[in-house]
């Protein structure tokens, strides 16, 4: 079937959407890689920033200010068990990767500039200098306003869980631990102040298989979130983002603790 002529982009308009740039801010890990190998795959110009890892006291001192010791150390002691679960699922987390084409290996070929945290002056020093049209988030720490303000580039994160019912960590998990199946899916939003709140761009609903547990379910989620988060960069890059807000109730979740995981795994099945 011939392509209209129109449709066509002529060389003039294709080197100037080859020339726009995209910053990436991650965390690092195999995610992070499966979501930067995922772009750099369909645009040109992919420019990552990396931040440190926050040390993992000062992430339980400042989770027991929110939820208290007895639920912050829960949640600590749940974090060595999802390591020994990561180990178990290779099989499986293997087969996902090839079944959708992730590639979790960090790209030696993608330059990648360490930042030491994206609200540090390093982080906006960088973004100035690179002065993006779109700005792209995944698994950092929450962004101040004066990193979100020093940049005229909207900020676009990707949230494996569907906003704002499932906001904050393992949307899919706590979904299918509710028995909210219908509501275990990904969310592609603007970046605001607040956790996962800002406007809503894209959103799907993610199958799993009945072998998924807490350590894949963001893998699958990966290969159903990067179409969209491809097209919401698009979107942001020919100047015609369209957020919206979602009539679902608001809440943050985080890690289950230790006892919360296997109670509910033993009781409901949702591991």
């Amino acid at each position: 079937m011939p392509v209209p002529a129109h449709s066509v982009p002529t060389s003039r308009e294709a080197a100037a959407r080859d020339s726009r740039r995209i910053a990436v801010l991650i965390a690092g890990g195999p995610l992070a890689n499966m979501l930067v190998n995922g772009l750099r795959r369909h645009f040109s110009a992919v420019a990552v920033l990396k931040e440190e890892p926050e040390p993992k006291l000062m992430i339980v001192r400042r989770r027991a200010r929110l939820i208290g010791w007895r639920e912050a150390l829960g949640q600590a002691a749940f974090g060595f068990l999802q390591k020994l679960l990561v180990s178990r699922s290779a099989g499986r987390l293997a087969a996902i990767w090839e079944d959708h084409g992730l590639d979790p290996r960090r790209d030696p070929g993608a330059a990648v500039r360490e930042i030491g945290s994206v609200n540090s002056q390093a982080c906006r020093v960088a973004l100035r200098e690179l002065q993006p049209d779109v700005v792209v988030v995944y698994g950092t720490r929450i962004i101040r306003r004066e990193t979100l303000a020093c940049v005229r580039a909207p900020f676009i994160n990707y949230h494996a869980g569907v906003n704002p019912k499932y906001r904050g960590q393992n949307g899919a998990y706590w979904a299918r631990s509710q028995g909210d199946p219908a509501h275990a899916g990904v969310t592609v939003h603007l970046v605001d102040e607040g956790v996962d709140t800002g406007g809503v761009l894209y959103q799907a609903r993610t199958e799993f298989a009945p072998s998924d547990t807490i350590a894949t379910y963001q893998h699958v989620q990966m290969a159903t979130a990067l179409p969209l988060l491809i097209r919401a960069i698009e979107d942001a890059l020919d100047g015609r983002l369209s957020p919206r807000r979602v009539e679902l109730p608001s809440r943050q979740w985080f890690h289950p603790t230790l006892w919360g995981y296997l109670r509910t795994g033993i009781a409901r099945g949702v591991w």
